[in-house]
């Protein structure tokens, strides 16, 4: 069974597999939730198809070798790092502001992780940023957390100083950390303030990636996180497959939830929790089919297992979908066989493992389906959702890889889809939706 797929819509809906930005929308009160738009960093960039795809794909590889770091950690129980190793990093920037009166910077998203924290004054160690760095003397809203406090004994690495103020260092599974103090502020998303939010007031902070922004907003599932402490058990986001000048969703709270005209187009699969990786959404993967051809892969190849290891998450901060070596293997095989193109090596020029020539002036090619199997949902996704072509480059490659640890389905396969997370029913849902119109 083939797809139709037009590689110059491809070319278009790469453009949103760069960063995005944050942009809140003011309509919105805290109790009834609130709606984020997301706008590219990348936009403006004179890049080609394959440059967005790579600069993507680099950030991605980096966070998918934290990734594993942690796995391993986790499968280690002589290990120290089992519970202090977290992602970092991410695809998107959030704007947002701190304290009173409020400060705006932009933080990296990360549903890999939960610590919110921004640089703080006065900074021993702080990388470059856009915005003026946080100073919470000149706040009259901040507050230092004692070490009794819930949130600071939730920290997988805390101190208490002479004054009982309870210091943290987050690590981030290479040499990339945030050190200071657990404290609370009002947080402004848009207009909507929300007080007493816990975070991290660096001031020892180093690494790669988060140049990006001033700093992190963690929406994984540890108490530490912003959807935790907003004690909201839904949200949601929507990724566009179109060019940088339109934007995405994220949506908090009571606006997360579907809207009951798609219910006969939900699709909703259990999300499993991991003891030793508290902060990661995993997903029960059973099996993919090509094609309409359902692979011979074990669904223990997508097992958590007991130490920690394996499991597939989802993440918004992952670039392309990595799959354990194995499937990956039988993916590629499957998809080669079933695709009436030529096979070319572009990895140089791509970053890719799977690419295919295409024809000469030809703008619509077919390409076998994809289709991955979720306990109770069975996610048929569009070929703009797995395919990326460059017609100027004559090449159209599968947006995949594979990794030696845990899979990932990353954000490209999630284009054009609301996901909801429903903590309270533990159940992720999948409904095709048209993001732009949000």
């Amino acid at each position: 069974m083939a797809s139709a797929f037009s590689s110059s819509s491809a070319i278009t809906f790469l453009l949103a597999l760069a960063t995005l930005a944050l942009c809140v929308s003011p309509a919105f009160s805290a109790s009834a939730g609130f709606k984020v738009k997301l706008k590219s960093v990348d936009f403006g960039k004179k890049l080609s198809t394959f440059e967005r795809v790579l600069h993507g794909m680099k950030r991605g590889q980096h966070r998918l070798q934290r990734f594993n770091a942690m796995s391993l950690a986790a499968s280690d129980t002589a290990s120290d790092l089992k519970s202090s190793v977290h992602a970092g990093t991410g695809e998107y920037l959030m704007d947002l502001s701190i304290g009173s009166p409020a400060v705006s910077f932009s933080a990296i998203l990360d549903t890999g992780s939960d610590l919110i924290w921004t640089q703080c004054k006065p900074c021993q160690v702080c990388f470059d940023q856009a915005t003026p760095i946080f100073d919470p003397k000149e706040s009259s809203s901040y507050s230092k957390i004692p070490c009794s406090s819930a949130l600071c004994k939730a920290l997988p690495q805390q101190e208490c100083n002479a004054n009982n103020a309870c210091e943290y260092i987050y690590s981030y599974g290479d040499t990339s950390s945030s050190q200071g103090v657990l404290a609370t502020e009002t947080f402004t998303f848009g207009d909507v303030s929300v007080p007493n939010i816990g975070f991290g007031c660096g001031s020892d902070n180093e690494g790669d990636g988060f140049s990006q922004g001033a700093g992190l907003v963690g929406l994984g599932r540890g108490p530490l996180s912003l959807v935790s402490q907003l004690k909201e058990p839904k949200f949601s986001y929507c990724l566009t497959s179109i060019d940088a000048a339109k934007t995405s969703t994220l949506l908090m709270g009571s606006l997360a939830s579907a809207n009951s005209s798609s219910s006969d187009q939900i699709l909703t699969t259990p999300l499993i929790k991991s003891p030793l990786q508290a902060s990661f959404y995993y997903l029960p993967l059973e099996g993919i089919s090509v094609g309409g051809t359902r692979l011979p892969i074990d669904a223990s190849n997508f097992a958590l297992q007991e130490d920690g290891s394996g499991g597939l998450i989802i993440d918004s901060g992952t670039t392309l979908t990595y799959l354990i070596d194995s499937a990956f293997d039988l993916v590629k095989k499957e998809f080669i066989s079933q695709t009436k193109l030529s096979v070319t090596d572009a990895a140089d020029q791509t970053g890719l493992d799977v690419c295919f020539k295409l024809p000469s002036g030809s703008t619509d090619v077919e390409v076998p389906k994809l289709v991955f199997h979720f306990k109770g949902a069975d996610v048929d996704l569009p070929p703009e959702n797995y395919m990326i072509a460059d017609s100027s480059m004559g090449l159209a490659c599968l947006a995949m890889g594979s990794s030696s640890g845990m899979s990932i389905f990353g954000n490209v396969q999630q284009q054009n889809m609301l996901v909801l997370y429903d903590l309270a029913k533990e159940t992720l849902s999948f409904i095709p939706t048209q993001c732009d119109k949000l």
